[in-house]
C-alpha cells in the first residue's frame, strides 16, 4: 500500500484498487466540497502513472512481457487529453492507461497513436481520437456486469476499451475486411469477452438483446428504432446523430419510453447500409 497526500482537494480517503494486495490511499482534510474531486483525477493520473501497476493490469498491457515503449506516451495522453480536460471516471483513465492504441492503427502511423486526433484506418474509415473514447465510455456509465452493444467495430480500439470495463461486448461492424483484421487483433490481445459479428448494425444483435448499455460509433441520421427497442429498461445509449451537422446525444430508457440528451457538436463517420440508402426508415 501507498500513501499520497493530496490536500486540500476532499475530506476523506479513497482506496482505488490496482493489482491484488495494491492500492493508492489518498488522504484529505475535513470540510471540503465533493466536487474538489475533479480536480484530483490528473494528480491521480500521474501518481497511478508513476506506479506503473495499473497498465499492466488490463489485457491489453504489456502483462510483464517486455518494456512497452508505449508506456509513457499513454501516461502522458491520459494526463493531458483526459484527466486534463473532464474525464473524472477513475475506471475509464485506468483503462485508457493500459489499453495499446498503437496495435489499432496502421504501422505506418503508430508514432501518432497518442496524439489528440482521429487517425485513418482504411476504407474511408477513422480510429477516434482517445478523449472521445473515453468520453463516451464515461457517458455510458459502465458498470462492471453490463452487456454492450457497439455499432461500428471500425479499428476495434473502443471496444477493446469497453472489453475492460464491462462483462460481454457486442461489436457490429459493416466493412468486411475491418471486421476481419479487428477480429485478430482483439483475439491476439485477449478480448475473449469481446464478439464481433460482420454486417449491418441497423438492426442490432436481436439473439443477444437486451443490452444494458449501446453505442455508436458511426452517424446515422437518427438512432434506428431496432436499437431503441434492444436497450434494456433503465439502459442508456450514446450515439453521434445527423447528416450535415452532428451532435452526440444520450438516450435512457424508462418503463414509459425514451429520453434524450444532447451533449455536444461533434463529426463521425456517417452509418452506412440501411441507415444511409433509406431502407431502415
Amino acid at each position: 500500500m501507498m500513501y499520497f497526500n493530496l490536500s486540500p482537494f476532499v475530506e476523506t480517503i479513497v482506496k482505488i484498487p490496482a493489482l491484488p494486495g495494491s492500492g493508492v490511499r489518498v488522504t484529505m482534510p475535513p470540510n471540503q466540497d465533493w466536487t474538489d474531486m475533479k480536480r484530483c483525477a490528473g494528480v491521480l493520473a500521474v501518481v497511478m502513472s508513476l506506479m506503473g501497476v495499473l497498465a499492466t493490469s488490463c489485457r491489453g498491457g504489456s502483462g510483464g512481457t517486455g518494456d512497452d515503449p508505449y508506456k509513457f506516451a499513454r501516461a502522458r495522453m491520459v494526463e493531458v487529453q483526459l484527466a486534463g480536460r473532464d474525464i473524472t471516471d477513475l475506471r475509464v483513465l485506468e483503462v485508457m492507461r493500459a489499453v495499446p492504441r498503437h496495435r489499432f492503427v496502421p504501422d505506418g502511423l503508430r508514432d501518432q497513436a497518442y496524439r489528440d486526433r482521429p487517425l485513418p484506418i482504411g476504407h474511408d474509415q477513422t480510429i477516434s481520437q482517445p478523449y472521445i473514447v473515453a468520453f463516451m465510455s464515461q457517458t455510458l456509465d459502465l458498470k462492471p456486469e453490463d452487456r454492450v452493444l457497439e455499432i461500428g467495430t471500425g479499428s476495434g480500439y473502443q471496444a477493446a476499451v469497453l472489453g475492460e470495463l464491462v462483462r460481454e461486448v457486442y461489436t457490429i461492424e459493416i466493412v468486411e475486411p475491418l471486421g476481419i483484421t479487428v477480429r485478430e487483433t482483439l483475439k491476439s490481445l485477449g478480448y475473449d469477452n469481446v464478439h464481433v459479428c460482420i454486417g449491418d448494425g441497423y438492426g442490432g444483435w436481436p439473439g443477444e438483446a437486451p443490452f444494458d448499455k449501446i453505442m455508436l460509433t458511426a452517424a446515422p441520421a437518427e438512432v434506428p428504432m431496432p436499437l431503441l427497442e434492444q436497450m434494456a429498461v433503465g439502459g442508456v445509449l450514446v450515439a453521434p446523430v445527423g447528416e450535415h451537422r452532428q451532435e452526440l446525444i444520450r438516450i435512457r430508457r424508462h418503463a414509459q419510453g425514451w429520453e434524450r440528451e444532447t451533449l455536444f457538436g461533434v463529426r463521425f463517420v456517417p452509418m452506412t447500409g440501411r441507415a444511409r440508402d433509406g431502407r431502415g426508415r
